[in-house]
């Protein structure tokens, strides 16, 4: 018994020897790891530093050699209007192929509602109208686009965006004749579809409502040609 206790302080002794040694490592390793913030503090300081004596070396180069300094300048300028030059043509042919392919109206039949919108938009502000706007989607209120015309009145299009068997009836005339004028403002409407409407009184129930309709027909002669057919302005 007194060897097992004896056996027993040692081993005690030797435990609590090991962790004191270990706090006392821990401490080291904690005194010695530096401050992050200091750290970055530094970096910054010395970017700064070289980035002076960057300016500097570059200003007394300059100084010392006007006549290439000027060149070099002149020649920048150049480069820049070039790029400049470059950038404005590819943008502008962009815009002409894609004005080629809009005069397409088959394009529109792989097109989306929102696309179709946006598509008919193209067609507004290529043929003279001015403030185009899409609004088209939930709470339009009948109003996918709205447009001010050459001659400055206020322009109100609903898009239908249909397959080609489907047409559009004499309701959707209706409500949008319910909203075009008395919430939008519209002194000339427009009900535009890619496909046609349902034969009857879709075109006698439109004149009395005041809604230009624009069929597929229409809509082509319109695409191609960048002008508004006859009748739509009057």
């Amino acid at each position: 018994m007194p060897y097992v206790k004896a056996h027993k302080r040692r081993s005690g002794a030797r435990v609590r020897s090991h962790h004191r040694r270990r706090r006392s490592n821990v401490r080291r390793v904690a005194r010695r790891r530096p401050a992050s913030g200091s750290g970055a503090g530094g970096v910054w300081f010395i970017a700064a530093i070289a980035a002076v004596g960057i300016i500097g070396v570059v200003v007394d180069w300059i100084q010392r050699h006007p006549v290439v300094s000027t060149l070099l300048g002149v020649f920048l300028v150049a480069v820049l209007i070039a790029s400049l030059a470059v950038a404005a043509r590819m943008s502008s042919r962009r815009r002409a192929e894609q004005a080629q392919r809009d005069r397409l109206v088959a394009l529109t039949d792989g097109m989306t509602g929102p696309q179709f919108e946006q598509w008919f938009a193209r067609i507004l502000a290529a043929s003279g109208f001015h403030d185009v706007r899409v609004c088209g989607g939930s709470g339009d209120r009948g109003a996918d686009i709205l447009a001010k015309s050459p001659d400055g009145r206020r322009v109100v299009v609903q898009c239908k965006r249909q397959h080609l068997g489907n047409r559009v009836g004499s309701a959707a005339i209706q409500r949008f004749a319910g909203t075009c004028r008395s919430i939008h403002g519209g002194e000339i409407c427009l009900l535009v579809t890619n496909s046609h409407f349902t034969a009857g009184d879709c075109q006698r129930l439109a004149r009395e409502l005041g809604i230009v309709l624009v069929d597929r027909t229409v809509l082509e002669m319109w695409a191609w040609s960048g002008q508004p057919p006859a009748g739509i302005l009057s």
